[in-house]
Parts: C-alpha cells; sequence; structure tokens
C-alpha cells in the first residue's frame, strides 16, 4: 500500500464536497493519459515540475529502465513518486518509508504554486493557500 496525496485547484470544490468530488475523481474517466502534464492547469503543471526535483517520476524511471534493458536501482526507488494527472488534480503515491518527508514537501510546493493538498491516505485533511 502506498502514501497517498492529492493537489488540486483550490477553486474546484469545497471542503464540505471533497469527499463526493473526490470519490468521482478516483475513478480515473478522464479521456486522456494520466501521465501527461499537458492535460492539466498552469499551477498544477508548475506545481509538479517542481515536486519532480524533490520526488522523481517512478513511471519515468521504469520506462528509462526498460529502454535500457536494466532495473531501477532499488536504493533509489523508495525516493521516487507515481504521479496521476488529472485535468485539476495530480495524487501521488509515496512509499510509506518517505510519508513523512512527502507531506512535508508536498505543502510546502503547494503553498508556493497555490494549489490546494489533500493527505487522501490520513483523515483526507485539506489544506488550502
Amino acid at each position: 500500500m502506498s502514501y497517498d496525496v492529492l493537489v488540486f485547484e483550490p477553486a474546484v470544490v469545497s471542503d464540505a464536497d471533497f469527499p463526493v468530488w473526490w470519490e468521482r475523481q478516483s475513478a480515473w474517466s478522464e479521456d486522456h493519459s494520466y501521465s501527461d502534464p499537458a492535460v492539466t492547469t498552469p499551477a498544477l503543471r508548475a506545481f509538479h515540475e517542481d515536486m519532480l526535483r524533490y520526488f522523481p517520476d517512478l513511471q519515468a524511471e521504469v520506462r528509462a529502465c526498460d529502454a535500457l534493458g536494466t532495473e531501477p536501482d532499488p536504493d533509489r526507488v523508495e525516493d521516487l513518486a507515481d504521479y496521476s494527472i488529472g485535468s485539476r488534480l495530480i495524487c501521488m503515491s509515496f512509499f510509506w518509508s518517505r510519508a513523512a518527508r512527502a507531506i512535508t514537501t508536498v505543502e510546502t510546493v503547494a503553498l508556493r504554486h497555490g494549489v490546494a493538498v489533500a493527505r487522501v491516505s490520513e483523515d483526507s485533511s485539506i489544506q488550502r493557500p
């Protein structure tokens, strides 16, 4: 199981409506790839680009290793994150061993880019800019 954190455009949903909205969003039914940052908003794209400095993309690492016929470095893999990118959100999955560092980093970077954070693996508490 992973430690999941969601960032989203703050105007998209109120705290009260968040649980129902997240339930619909987590069906992943948008008609696009969920690995392409071009599908999301400018603020979320900037957030994603910034986050990659702290937690590189796990799927990109796997694709690069596949192309080279190698395996991801086991000493590095826990410092990667899996990003699912929607039109108004980004869901990130981290290794539980990195949960404390992940939430601190996500919340700091989110404030810098003006996006909201929901701790979906915990209590779904929401931090807004």
